[in-house]
């Protein structure tokens, strides 16, 4: 094994939805990382209590041997923080894929199970890239298990002391589907409330496949293509003054890319520009 993995242990695990569920594991005492940054976690399904559970009751024949051999290998994949670099322990959020070799094995975590992780984050979706333009205005706008890194960057006290305004548009397909709401609406009391001055978040939530009384409906390039998104936030798009980060499904970030492009915003390059986003997808 690797210097870089060690090994922790799940401590939690919630269950938004049959495909969404998040967890904590014990965070190694020598692990930094900067709000925004994503790790590399590792899950050998063999190990796991469910699968032990099986195999403890199952009749043992050749296909029981086939499918532990097949599942006895580490599997590892890029994560999202979700908890604060200050925070005790390590949270994530994950999607269940039916058929993806990670997610689907992740998908049984329990309580006390082991998970590898990697100790060197990796990623610059992170707000120390951003020196042109000076901070003002932050938009945050996200789409499913797209809102971890986001979520990390709330829960640094910085992140409330540099900014005027924090917009976090975060969509989902249902209202079921928006994850960490409650987290999402304490946000300003739990941590703007700690520092001097600080931004004011405005939380916008959207709904793709539903019809919400009061809640934005249309995907993001859209929203920001007529204007809705800026009108319901009261902020403008301005290029001397705006920092944008996408984080989400890989056809949002590059549409809504596109789309803040046209609006003028240019991306990120060597400390400069408006656009930053996250490509580990």
């Amino acid at each position: 094994m690797s210097d870089n993995i060690q090994k922790v242990t799940v401590l939690s695990k919630t269950t938004w939805t049959p495909n969404l569920f998040s967890f904590t594991v014990s965070r190694p005492d020598s692990f930094k990382f900067t709000a925004g940054q994503f790790v590399r976690l590792g899950v050998n399904p063999s190990q796991l209590k469910y699968y032990k559970q099986l195999s403890a009751v199952a009749d043992t024949d050749d296909d029981d041997e086939d499918l532990n051999e097949t599942l006895d290998e580490d599997i590892f994949r890029a994560y999202s923080i979700v908890s604060s670099p200050f925070d005790e322990v390590l949270e994530f959020f994950s999607i269940v894929i039916p058929d993806g070799a990670f997610t689907s094995q992740l998908q049984h975590l329990e309580v006390g199970d082991e998970l590898l992780l990697n100790t060197m984050p990796f990623g610059f979706l992170t707000l120390a890239r951003y020196q042109k333009p000076l901070p003002k205005d932050l938009w945050l706008l996200a789409t499913g298990t797209g809102l971890a890194p986001f979520l990390s960057m709330l829960q640094d006290l910085k992140t409330w002391e540099d900014y005027e305004h924090i917009i976090l548009a975060y969509s989902a397909r249902s209202t079921e589907e928006l994850a960490y709401i409650d987290k999402i609406e304490s946000l300003q009391e739990d941590f703007g409330s700690l520092v001097d001055n600080p931004a004011k978040l405005i939380f916008i939530p959207i709904v793709t496949r539903e019809a919400v009384e009061g809640t934005l409906t249309e995907r993001l390039p859209k929203l920001l293509l007529d204007g809705t998104l800026q009108e319901r936030a009261g902020i403008a798009l301005d290029i001397d003054s705006t920092h944008v980060m996408l984080c989400g499904n890989p056809d949002m970030v590059e549409d809504t890319k596109e789309m803040l492009k046209s609006l003028g915003l240019v991306m990120n390059r060597r400390g400069e520009g408006n656009i930053a986003v996250e490509n580990y997808w």
